[in-house]
């Protein structure tokens, strides 16, 4: 029997947009199935290295991006191109964290297969309405900031569940919001439909890097709150900015303490 672990490195070597895609929703639902084992004596992963990309977007620094309003076709349609890119982001970002980790829970790897089918999806949608509006992905510059955090965890499935699903991802919970408003104030029902959709299951997705989180801390008699601290201290000052949707983020399983934290993180960057 095939592997999970072999299905989710033929995914992220996929460079192709249409192939990843593709190939995540087949092996998603191959798994779901029963379909791909996960050996407990499986060899370890291969060093992580930048999963498949397409030749476009380039991808440039935050800063070289351009700012652009909603008030435009081409500004509505450069936003949405963000937001898919995060989400095929988090495509490779979920089947890096079933691929690398070995030996864990059997719920850990349904949970990482399931968003990674759900990032998937969220991009087929996004990647719709960008199609609607003229454009496709690949059409504007993009950057590589939440791959980057992925290396920078590779070493540890702890630092991964803190940082790239719980300050990362979870970006989207504190902005989308408002998105969703000024979408709505332009008429754009179809795109704010889509960021509700993606709203309510992100909440999900972050709520999963917590529970794995603290399982992580658990095992090692680690106390979560002091080491999401820490953690928040070495790696992710400089990607931190509120305010912070404090329902949001409670309900994707932070604790006070911990909104605390990332309040204070911020306003130190």
């Amino acid at each position: 029997m095939r592997t999970l672990f072999d299905a989710a490195r033929e995914c992220l070597d996929a460079a192709d947009v249409d192939d990843k895609i593709a190939l995540t929703r087949r092996h998603a639902a191959s798994f779901a199935r029963g379909e791909l084992a996960v050996p407990g004596d499986a060899a370890g992963p291969a060093p992580i290295r930048m999963p498949g990309r397409p030749p476009r977007p380039a991808l440039v620094h935050p800063r070289e991006l351009p700012r652009r309003g909603f008030g435009t076709v081409q500004g509505r349609a450069a936003f949405i191109h963000s937001i898919a890119h995060i989400e095929l982001n988090a495509v490779d970002l979920a089947w890096d964290a079933a691929y690398r980790f070995r030996g864990l829970p059997a719920d850990y790897y349904v949970d990482w297969v399931r968003i990674a089918d759900d990032e998937a999806r969220h991009f087929m949608m996004l990647r719709e309405r960008l199609r609607a509006l003229g454009h496709d992905y690949g059409d504007f510059d993009a950057h590589n900031g939440l791959w980057e955090m992925c290396e920078k965890t590779a070493h540890d499935g702890l630092a991964r569940m803190a940082l790239v699903p719980r300050v990362l991802e979870a970006r989207g919970l504190d902005v989308t919001p408002g998105m969703i408003v000024k979408l709505r104030g332009l008429d754009d029902d179809a795109t704010a439909d889509v960021l509700e959709v993606i709203l309510r299951e992100e909440v999900a997705h972050v709520a999963a890097g917590s529970r794995w989180f603290r399982w992580f801390c658990e095992r090692r008699g680690i106390a979560p709150e002091p080491e999401f601290r820490r953690l928040l201290a070495q790696y992710a000052r400089a990607v931190l900015h509120g305010p912070f949707n404090v329902e949001a983020r409670s309900a994707a399983g932070f604790s006070a303490d911990e909104l605390e934290a990332l309040v204070q993180a911020a306003g130190s960057a």
